[in-house]
């Protein structure tokens, strides 16, 4: 999990191109936020889930 726990993967987390540069946002916390960040709200998007589930089952 700690190869994949970070805000990016997250499915409250939102980016927008503004004019100087790009805005992380997380919307279930209403703040600002990076990439690399990590919460412990922190809730995996569905592509996220599967590629850990793979990860998981090569290690067994």
């Amino acid at each position: 999990m700690k190869d994949f726990h970070c805000c990016a993967t997250c499915v409250h987390f939102a980016s927008l191109k503004a004019k100087d540069g790009m805005r992380y946002h997380c919307v279930r916390l209403q703040y600002e936020t990076k990439p690399e960040y990590t919460f412990n709200c922190w809730d995996p998007k569905e592509n996220v889930k599967q590629l850990m589930k793979k990860s998981n089952e090569k290690r067994s």
